[in-house]
């Protein structure tokens, strides 16, 4: 990634780089999860789904990403 446009998060505890400008949708597009199995906390706040589209990401954020795993 050209580092003039890159943005450094945390994912998970562990840094992340992602295009300046990067929202929650095109981040879980970019690691291939689906919006409607996940829970995203950013900075301590759980995020609404209906939000993802319209919450950008900034450096040095932190991302939660819970996953919805079924099984028995």
């Amino acid at each position: 990634m050209n580092n003039l446009n890159v943005a450094k998060i945390q994912l998970n505890g562990i840094p992340y780089e992602i295009n300046d400008g990067t929202n929650l949708n095109e981040l879980l597009n970019k690691l291939k999860i689906q919006k409607n199995k996940v829970a995203i906390e950013v900075n301590g706040e759980i995020v609404e789904k209906n939000k993802y589209p319209n919450l950008i990401l900034n450096k040095d954020d932190k991302v939660e990403i819970v996953q919805f795993i079924g099984g028995g």
